[in-house]
């Protein structure tokens, strides 16, 4: 069986590493980015099973980025997981027409567990 890839979007570099590390653990494929305007050629070279996307992410943001994403036929069936520190975080994931949500700080149990929800 493949592995299970995830691609996160996030300029944070320490969440990026930690979650990294507790995915590639955990048997998945990780690929990583800081920045999100070019999300469609990430995707279209990566094919990931899920996507984590940060809101605060230079260029356009993590909304305009999911956007683009649920604009394409090809991808927009991608599961995209939205990680923010944003007390509105329901409303901008459904701006973003995101499938799911996750606060930060979040807890890396709770992660996982949407990761693996949407990984099926």
């Amino acid at each position: 069986m493949s592995k299970k890839k995830i691609l996160i979007f996030d300029d944070d570099a320490i969440i990026l590493e930690v979650v990294s590390i507790i995915f590639e653990d955990a048997g998945y494929e990780v690929k990583i980015s800081e920045t999100s305007h070019d999300i469609i050629e990430k995707v279209a070279e990566f094919q990931p099973n899920v996507i984590l996307m940060d809101n605060w992410i230079p260029n356009i943001g993590g909304v305009e980025a999911t956007k683009l994403l649920k604009a394409h036929d090809e991808f927009k069936s991608i599961p995209v997981i939205y990680v923010t520190a944003n007390n509105d975080i329901s409303a901008l994931a459904k701006e973003a027409q995101a499938d799911d949500f996750i606060a930060k700080p979040f807890n890396l149990e709770d992660l996982e567990e949407k990761v693996e929800k949407y990984c099926k």
